[in-house]
């Protein structure tokens, strides 16, 4: 109840706001309209209007790297949800964390985060609508009434601040037409995939608009738990967004007021072992989508809303006002069956519970020489967990239970201006500084059963090894500057120079007592379970040079890049089997063990071919994405005190990713014909700092193809699209606990078995990408 009564307060303070500002906002003359951003057709990036910069402006203008999808070409590509945009932007990882369809893991240029645990904070920035979306949780958003989607890549702290280290994705929902409208869009396909869209929107007098939109996701699963009898990797989602939109006869001052829900009813998603179970024999299944995961307590379940107020007020000439205002939560049930077989053995029942406040204020400053922004920002949020770690001990129903919450109360001021020095030539300069403010309340114990969270009665079993509160405080100042120069009006080349920064905290599944005497005091006190437990922020600090050009009459048009960063305090999350009240269980250890060099190219590339060729509107193109990076850790201090540096690798970066498109459009019966191929590569893919022969990913290739037909001026359209064509198999997350070399080469028996270090089958499961699919789309717009 406190947090809707704060987030009234924010939405009724926006309210005060916009108040405030009309007046003036009425009595100024009428501005030339803004530039929309362009329905940009696939294969065509020259006009897509972005806001990166946190201002509109064309993406070939931005001088910093930026990938932009317009909804024609997420559409053309059959893109469902954010995971399928990791092909078009080099060096970004976008995927599901493991045993959920709504939980993402994100990393561009090798930054990012994969743990969803409170307490470990994002890498990548995602924002819905200029949102700061927290927690990783409902994170993987569908695509359906969006305008485009924007991938930042490198430090975002100057503009948006703290955890957006190594990028940010934005989310841009479609604004209302100007008439009554109504669509329709579904898909039809592979594992009874069906998905259905509508959406409906009108204007209520002169000045009001009021939309609704809803989508039902379904789609059998690739496999089947064999054990449960149930469907493995399905997807069951329900979704509706409403929006309400006010703007004056002038255009000097709009309100958008948006709200959001997601119910992801899919199951839980269970890996694939790889290997039979130590314990009991549980097979490696055959089909890799299938497992024999017998946890099922509690049943899978996510779900997620918000509202958010966005007010513009242009109340002079060269200065807009903005205020958004926002109210978000989250929860998420999940059983975790870690060895994927009957025996309860590594099984996690886990919830997850969310929810955040946050206000923005901003004064955009435009005139003929100098643009930029001032702006305030704060969020306060709160981040709970529980989960119990079911092991096979000699002690039956054993439970290493771990729970706790999260607060984080920061906020931020910060300022980024472009001053046009000559028409060729620009200096930007900006910098932002952030107060971040975490309190963490830790809990471990071991019971016998499970918790209450899960329906249980519990007896406790020694006393608890962790009962942790702590409160840490940060500054930090993250700079940003950038010089650009446009040789000509189709050429820009620029070099900048941007800090980024990810929070600090406290290791949510930390025991207290493996905490080391540190104070000289005898015996474990309060600060020697503090320094154990916490740990400081990271940072990036980037360099960035770039060419944006477009030739023969921008039938050809690149974004080429090429940086380098110093990666510093870089925190490294884990988990390993110990010691509690002479028992095995489960316990976390996370330092600010490394420091490392991050340095890489990326080109972004279209061509038009051919047009004209078969009338109006025919074309050819090719379009390309290519990314390479050398990432090194310099320094990487291991468990035993020891630079193991040598034998540590970059979780979820491939060395190389590149991506081809082949289209073509052609004018037929009175519409267009459009079809598009796409080969995409990602090299070797480790799944954690520490190589695996079991969970990496070798170098593998995906083909995908569309066929897309609109007509009647674009309002209705029918396609078939396939995706992995080749079928391809490849890994896209696991987990390991099997007795290994420090450079994890597994430890071998006399009789040349595993050894595991956790539980009694040894874990080493896999996820995997998504087999071939074949679906059909029909869109419908009156």
């Amino acid at each position: 109840m406190t947090r809707l009564n704060s987030a009234r307060t924010i939405l009724f303070a926006g309210a005060a706001l916009a108040a405030l500002t009309a007046a003036p906002a009425f009595a100024q003359d009428t501005p030339a309209a803004a530039p929309a951003a362009d329905e940009a057709a696939p294969g065509d990036n020259g006009e897509i209007v972005v806001t990166a910069r946190r201002r509109e402006e064309k993406l070939l203008d931005v001088p910093t790297a930026v990938t932009a999808l317009t909804s024609a070409q997420l559409d053309q590509a059959g893109a469902v949800d954010l995971t399928d945009l990791q092909i078009a932007s080099p060096n970004t990882t976008l995927k599901d964390a493991r045993g959920t369809n709504s939980t993402l893991a994100a990393f561009i240029r090798g930054v990012g985060q994969q743990d969803p645990v409170p307490g470990f904070e994002a890498g990548i920035g995602i924002y819905l609508d200029d949102v700061y979306l927290n927690r990783p949780q409902a994170s993987v958003l569908d695509i359906y009434d969006v305008d485009r989607i924007e991938v930042l890549r490198g430090p975002q702290g100057t503009l948006y601040g703290r955890n957006t280290i190594g990028g940010a994705v934005k989310y841009v929902t479609k604004k209302l037409d100007d008439v009554p409208t109504a669509t329709i869009k579904g898909n039809y396909g592979s594992y009874n995939q069906v998905d259905l869209i509508v959406s409906a929107s009108t204007p209520i007098g002169s000045m009001f608009k009021i939309g609704v939109s809803g989508a039902r996701l379904t789609r059998d699963g690739f496999g089947e738990n064999k054990n449960l009898h149930i469907d493995n990797y399905n997807k069951n989602v329900w979704a509706a967004r409403g929006t309400l939109e006010f703007e004056t006869p002038d255009s000097r001052m709009s309100v958008r007021i948006t709200g959001d829900y997601t119910h992801d009813k899919s199951n839980a998603r269970n890996g694939h072992r790889l290997f039979a179970g130590l314990l009991t024999g549980s097979p490696s299944l055959p089909n890799v989508y299938d497992t024999n995961a017998g946890l099922a307590n509690p049943k899978n379940d996510v779900e997620a809303g918000g509202i958010s107020m966005t007010i513009n007020a242009e109340v002079a000439d060269w200065i807009t006002l903005r205020s958004i205002s926002a109210y978000r939560e989250d929860t998420s049930y999940t059983p975790i069956d870690f060895d994927s077989t009957p025996s309860v053995d590594v099984d996690v029942p886990a919830y997850y519970k969310n929810n955040q406040t946050s206000q923005e204020f901003q004064a955009l400053i435009h005139s003929d020489k100098l643009n930029g922004i001032i702006g305030y920002y704060y969020l306060g949020a709160k981040a709970t967990t529980g989960f119990g770690v079911l092991l096979s001990t000699t002690l039956a129903g054993f439970n290493a239970y771990t729970a706790g919450d999260v607060r984080t109360e920061t906020s931020s001021i910060y300022g980024d201006f472009t001053y046009d020095v000559t028409p060729q030539l620009s200096l930007t300069v900006g910098g932002r500084y952030t107060w971040d403010q975490r309190k963490s309340y830790v809990f471990k114990a071991s019971y016998l059963g499970l918790t209450p969270d899960f329906g249980g009665t519990p007896i406790p079993v020694g006393a608890p090894s962790t009962d942790f509160r702590g409160t840490a405080n940060f500054k930090r100042f993250t700079p940003r500057a950038t010089i650009s120069f446009k040789p000509s009006a189709d050429h820009m080349v620029y070099a900048s120079y941007s800090e980024g920064f990810k929070g600090g905290g406290f290791d949510p599944r930390g025991s207290g007592t493996s905490a080391p005497n540190t104070d000289g005091v005898p015996g474990i006190g309060y600060q020697d379970i503090y320094n154990y437990l916490s740990f400081d922020p990271e940072t990036v600090k980037s360099y960035e040079i770039g060419w944006k050009g477009a030739a023969f009459d921008r039938r050809l048009t690149w974004a080429l890049d090429g940086f380098y960063s110093d990666y510093s305090n870089v925190q490294i999350p884990g988990s390993v089997g110990c010691v509690i009240n002479n028992v095995q269980s489960f316990c976390g250890i996370t330092t600010n063990a490394a420091k490392a060099k991050i340095k890489g190219v990326e080109l972004e590339t279209t061509a038009t071919l051919a047009r004209g060729f078969a009338g109006a509107g025919s074309r050819i193109y090719f379009t390309g994405a290519l990314g390479y990076i050398d990432a090194k850790y310099k320094k990487f201090i291991g468990p035993t005190g020891v630079d193991v540096s040598a034998v540590r690798v970059f979780q979820n970066t491939p060395d190389w990713t590149l991506a081809g498109t082949l289209g073509g459009a052609l004018p037929v019966a009175g519409g267009d014909l459009s079809a598009t191929t796409t080969l995409s590569y990602r090299s070797l893919t480790h799944q954690f700092e520490t190589a695996s022969p079991f969970l990496d990913q070798p170098g593998y290739t995906l083909l995908d193809a569309h066929l897309v037909y609109s007509f009647g001026h674009g309002r209705y359209s029918i396609g078939i699209h396939g995706k992995n064509l080749t079928n391809e198999h490849y890994k896209t997350a696991g987990y390991q606990y099997i007795n290994s070399t420090i450079a994890g080469v597994p430890i071998l028996t006399p009789a040349g078995g595993y050894t595991p270090t956790l539980g009694k089958e040894g874990v080493a499961t896999a996820f995997y990408g998504n087999p071939r699919q074949i679906f059909g789309s029909f869109s419908l717009k009156f």
